[in-house]
């Protein structure tokens, strides 16, 4: 309800085209996908001004409900973390996607009849869920998207033709001198779309590859645009400057973004009883204490050193994301006589990006703070003091009287865990 009169509400309702073709019976563009001109969760060399955008076969609501796209920065698109090795590719990449059928599903070729009656707040209703497979020998429906893996090689080939498994790689769109340039076309859209909005933007696009032969390689369409409006979005300068004596934490290096103020305890590996020896008997003792966390709803600070999630124990303790599921932050430290290169969270990377969860890698022993910034800083002697609720000989944990307060920058990849007032 308005102060407006009756005559002065005015509403306008806008049909779009739904990009795409027939193929076989349902109705699909190549592709979807979404970008924003932000990247809260950058690797290697990866800023986060450079962007990021996450694309699947078929409509976009694939994405849209959580599915397993194929994420990459527009600007860095020849490295790509689901692709980097065959098994992540063949675990880690879309299987399904989602189409509009439009013929009877009793098999009879007749097309869709009057939906009147099957309408549903549900907004998938009329839509079909299908296995990319089923597409595999429609030569065209599925070029320049996938790969083909042959498993008698045990290699991936960057073709949608031969016999073989099809993987959702887009290696053929992402690579360089890819025939359909992607990545630079996501990129031009964010650009202007931040120019223009003067903000960060993000934005919804589809797109059809051409068949073969065909004098362009296809089309790209720009759905939607609209400025990145986050809860989260803006940080408290003040709360990253804080000094040593207020932190339980510090990091350099910190993927997510925001503030959380919700979590009162902290799970951690002892580093005076640290032992990489251990660490597998360690991976079991964390995912029974996650499962008591996950039935109260509840969520902690995950605190060890090396590589959380890593199949040679030698370099951390080999857990799953079911066996860490309950973490809001994630924390990788450094011990004297115990340094790894840190994983960045890569182990279970879509994980963290889906969930938003906050990973830090924490070195103490680093020479020196990148310019203009305080060192890294982690003092475990504030959780040794405290009563523990559960302890063993290699893991505590403690739970304080208030929140802790998380915060991190995701724009400057820094981040903090503030000490309640009170403890």
């Amino acid at each position: 309800a308005t102060s407006n009169v009756i005559d002065q509400e005015k509403m306008a309702v806008i049909i779009q085209e739904v990009a795409g073709r027939d193929t076989d019976g349902y109705y699909f563009p190549s592709f979807s996908g979404v970008a924003r001109s932000l990247n809260y969760y950058p690797l290697g060399d990866e800023q986060p001004q450079d962007g990021v955008a996450e694309v699947s076969i078929g409509l976009g609501k694939y994405i849209v409900d959580g599915g397993r796209g194929l994420r990459f920065s527009p600007r860095h698109s020849s490295r790509v973390l689901q692709t980097s090795t065959l098994d992540l590719a063949l675990r880690d990449t879309q299987r399904k996607l989602y189409a509009l059928p439009l013929r009877q599903p009793d098999g009879s070729g007749e097309p869709k009849k009057d939906m009147h009656d099957a309408i549903s707040t549900d907004d998938a209703f009329n839509l079909a869920q299908i296995n990319i497979q089923k597409f595999a020998s429609r030569p065209d429906a599925l070029r320049l998207m996938v790969s083909t893996y042959d498993a008698n090689d045990g290699m991936l080939r960057d073709s949608h033709l031969g016999p073989g498994r099809k993987v959702a790689t887009f290696a053929n769109m992402l690579g360089p001198g890819a025939p359909f340039p992607l990545a630079p076309a996501v990129d031009l859209m964010l650009s202007k779309g931040q120019h223009a909005m003067q903000r960060p933007v993000e934005i919804e696009f589809a797109g059809m590859v051409n068949a073969a032969g065909s004098p362009q390689a296809g089309h790209i369409y720009w759905l939607q645009i609209r400025p990145i409006i986050d809860r989260k979005e803006d940080v408290d300068p003040s709360l990253l400057d804080l000094t040593d004596n207020e932190l339980l934490l510090r990091s350099n290096t910190a993927l997510g973004h925001g503030t959380t103020d919700t979590v009162q305890t902290v799970v951690y590996i002892r580093p005076e009883r640290f032992s990489q020896m251990h660490n597998p008997e360690t991976a079991r003792e964390i995912a029974e204490i996650n499962r008591r966390f996950v039935e109260t709803g509840k969520g902690y600070i995950l605190i060890g050193p090396g590589r959380w999630g890593s199949s040679d124990f030698a370099l951390g303790v080999p857990v799953r994301w079911p066996d860490i599921s309950a973490a809001r932050l994630i924390v990788e430290t450094t011990l004297a006589n115990y340094r790894v290169e840190p994983s960045q969270g890569t182990h279970f990377f879509q994980n963290l990006t889906s969930a938003g969860v906050g990973y830090f890698t924490v070195n103490p022993f680093a020479t020196a703070a990148r310019a203009g910034r305080r060192a890294d800083y982690f003092n475990p002697a504030v959780l040794d003091a405290m009563p523990a609720e559960y302890e063993s000989d290699a893991v505590r944990v403690v739970r304080f009287p208030a929140p802790l307060l998380i915060g991190i920058n995701g724009k400057k990849g820094i981040g903090v865990v503030r000490l309640p007032d009170s403890r």
